[in-house]
């Protein structure tokens, strides 16, 4: 089991820090709304990430590749949308007010931005299905041991990511603004590579 839980715990660290989409949207809304709001957003994958486990092991290798051609697309319009808003955002910080939607309805946006979101299904396919799959033949204890070492390091991986971020912020507003406009140039160039990608452009 403690290979299970190493390999968990490792893929866990590079899944959070890998730079993606669901990355450059946290970094936009810990600028905009502060990390103790954004904070609950590092549990979005709990959210996402179980109907893509699903779909990856037990479908979706067996769909056409347009399946996935049109995850993309819709997953790029999704984050161009984001990126038009953080954009908005970076171009008139005076007139940006603090979001006052829920927690809940916060937690829910970023899992759909991750369920769109071509990564996740990318590393449970190539990489964190097959370890799954093989720790659960082995026993459920190991499969289990897996998954709970992965998000958990993941999660608290995002939440210092958020809080990191969102204390610079704080600290200068120069450097919230240059990041805010990181973080909405990375959201716009995510989603036109995600729609160029799936419409066989690139």
């Amino acid at each position: 089991m403690l290979t299970y839980v190493i390999k968990g715990l490792t893929l866990g660290i590079a899944a959070a820090l890998q730079p993606g989409p669901f990355q450059a949207y946290l970094l936009s809304k810990s600028l905009k709304n502060g990390w103790k709001r954004t904070l609950p957003m590092a549990l979005a994958p709990l959210i996402s990430d179980s109907p893509i486990i699903i779909l990856v092991i037990v479908i979706l290798t067996q769909l056409p590749i347009w399946f996935q051609q049109v995850l993309q697309v819709a997953g790029g319009i999704f984050l161009l949308y984001l990126g038009i808003g953080a954009f908005r955002d970076f171009l008139h910080p005076q007139e940006t007010e603090i979001d006052v939607e829920s927690t809940g309805g916060s937690v829910l946006k970023a899992g759909i931005l991750n369920l769109l979101n071509p990564n996740p299904y990318i590393f449970w396919i190539s990489v964190g299905g097959p370890i799954l799959v093989a720790g659960w033949r082995a026993g459920a204890a190991q499969g289990l041991g897996f998954l709970g070492s992965f998000y958990a390091v993941m999660i608290s991986s995002l939440a210092i990511f958020i809080i990191v971020f969102g204390k610079v912020g704080e600290i200068s507003a120069k450097a919230n603004k240059t990041l805010s406009g990181i973080a909405a140039l990375a959201l716009l160039l995510f989603g036109a590579y995600l729609i160029l990608s799936g419409t066989n452009i690139l």
